[in-house]
């Protein structure tokens, strides 16, 4: 039974008898149980728990399943920390199986001896500190803060590392204007792909005349290789709820919706623990902490539908209509759902506003680009040694997320190309590793930011049968509305199919070109106008690759 807040002191109370608690003299074993579940992390925490019982350990040992913990490729994963000693001597293991629990509770846990198979290796060199790893040590944790250290399900967890305390802050000593500023001036731009100015959608929404207005998390992440926001989700839902409280309480708002894929069943079962957590604290609901502010969110599923990314789709299915685009303007701060101002943001982005206003605008913008502040989540995939959950400074270079933490290609292959952006993204060669990611410079060489999929692709791949695959998932997802996408991104994906069966000819080339022109130019909505990127990006970087399937044809 958690105990009711009913002002800023019995927060500030409540964190510290959390930090006490989460800081306490045992040692913490924590266990990722989201994505390596598949791997067997269920079975493995569940014989800690049963070890840690039998042999009469709980003074000593803590058994924590947290979120994500990034390095996927070595799941399932986990961290031992020893008392006091939390940041500098976490050691990391990796591929770990319920035969293994005993040793580690003997020798790591209890001895602090570090069993070597377990450990992380590079080069013939076992690397046992989680601080030392290059995968973990060149990243800059922001968005990802909690992930992997906290137990999602525990929001005491959460508010012992100061949670809902940017939201009191902005709740009772600022005016709503202040935090506009402090994000406009911050530079945040929204990480869902547009990358429109927060503080400027949040100002919009603000000045709306209306009696209603709603706030919307856009949670439905549909981009092939793309687990960025389930993640948060999974590991830290906490912090996408404060966010939405924040601005809530910035544009004027009551209700609130969280729109999420029903294939994220995790993350739908820790959102609905942390709202009914939020709501029990007095942090959701009437009168929250002692005011007169109220606000309260609801969860709706997605059923799948790539379109329903765009805002204006996802507005329609939470109506329960059709997900499909509007034309603009109006706007959704201006007229969303149900025709009502209505600020949409993402995960990242809404995860990102606690950090702002903690840490203060200027704290922020010293991270990152001048076109791209703060930091970035990738979820790292494809022909790389360590695929999993990357998050960097905005204007790190691709060479750097690939080789330095992704550890580079495996086997004797060379890097070929990274897909950026997920299937309406573009492919970027290797002439273009040393590029410093932000919104800008991704553009010029034919990519989107997107909301941060990196795919990448070694000397065996096939950029044409690339192109085509992108291809044939953004025409399947076409929701069919207009005419320029709909036939447009069917016509590319035919000549497409044609020149990998080697059935193609010369002119086809000019007329991918023709017919992404139109549907760029033509589309109603982001997925038909960023439809053509991938065809566009391979014809610019690999058309020797093209005219190769071509010889045959006349």
């Amino acid at each position: 039974m958690l105990k009711r807040l009913t002002s800023y002191d019995d927060l500030v109370s409540m964190r510290k008898s959390g930090e006490k608690k989460f800081n306490q003299d045992k040692v913490k074993v924590s266990i990722c149980m989201t994505g390596c579940r598949a791997l067997g992390a269920e079975e493995v925490y569940d014989e800690f728990r049963k070890q840690v019982k039998k042999q009469k350990l709980t003074d000593k040992v803590e058994v924590i399943e947290t979120g994500c913990q990034g390095l996927c490729a070595r799941a399932p994963v986990m961290t031992i920390n020893p008392p006091g000693a939390f940041s500098h001597r976490r050691i990391f293991y990796g591929r770990v199986t319920t035969d293994i629990v005993p040793d580690i509770i003997s020798s790591t846990a209890l001895k602090g001896e570090v069993i070597n198979k377990l450990c992380y290796a590079e080069a013939g060199k076992k690397i046992p500190y989680l601080k030392d790893i290059p995968f973990y040590s060149k990243q800059k944790k922001i968005v990802l803060r909690n992930c992997g250290i906290i137990d999602p399900k525990n929001v005491e967890h959460y508010i012992a590392r100061k949670g809902y305390e940017a939201f009191a802050m902005a709740l009772l000593n600022v005016d709503p204007n202040y935090v506009i500023n402090e994000i406009t001036r911050s530079g945040l731009r929204g990480r869902g792909g547009a990358g429109f100015p927060t503080g400027l959608k949040w100002e919009f929404c603000r000045k709306a005349k209306s009696d209603t207005k709603y706030v919307i998390c856009n949670a439905d992440e549909g981009d092939p290789g793309a687990f960025m926001d389930r993640a948060v989700l999974e590991g830290d839902p906490h912090a996408v709820i404060e966010g939405m409280l924040i601005a809530a309480h910035t544009i004027g708002s009551e209700k609130g919706f969280i729109y999420v894929r029903a294939e994220y069943p995790i993350a739908v079962a820790h959102l609905k623990n942390a709202i009914a957590q939020a709501r029990e604290l007095n942090l959701l609901g009437n009168n929250i902490l002692g005011t007169e502010f109220n606000f309260d969110l609801e969860i709706k599923m997605g059923a799948g539908a790539f379109v329903c990314g765009e805002e204006t789709a996802l507005i329609a299915s939470i109506e329960g209509k059709r997900g499909m685009p509007r034309p603009r303007p109006p706007f959704p701060a201006n007229s969303g759902l149900w025709n009502k101002p209505t600020n949409i943001n993402n995960v990242e982005t809404l995860a990102n506003i606690p950090v702002v206003l903690s840490n203060g605008s200027e704290w922020y913008k010293q991270l990152g680009t001048k076109n791209g502040t703060g930091t970035k989540i990738f979820a790292l995939a494809g022909k790389v040694k360590n695929t999993g959950l990357v998050e960097v400074p905005m204007g790190t270079t691709l060479r750097e997320i690939i080789f330095d933490i992704g550890g580079g290609i495996p086997g004797r292959r060379e890097f070929k190309a990274a897909q950026m952006g997920g299937p309406s993204g573009g492919c970027v060669p290797a002439e273009h590793l040393d590029l410093p990611i932000d919104y800008e410079t991704v553009k010029e060489v034919g990519a989107i930011m997107g909301s941060g999929g990196l795919i990448v692709m070694d000397s065996d791949t096939s950029m044409v049968d690339i192109s085509k695959y992108f291809m044939d998932f953004v025409q399947d997802e076409s929701c069919g509305k207009c005419v320029p996408c709909r036939v447009g991104t069917k016509k590319m994906l035919d000549i497409l199919t044609r020149i990998t069966e080697g059935n193609g000819c010369r002119s086809d080339i000019e007329d991918l070109k023709e017919m992404a022109y139109v549907t760029k130019t033509a589309s109603l909505c982001g997925l038909g106008q960023t439809a053509p990127n991938p065809v566009l990006s391979t014809i610019r970087y690999f058309m020797n690759e093209y005219e190769d399937l071509l010889k045959t044809g006349s």
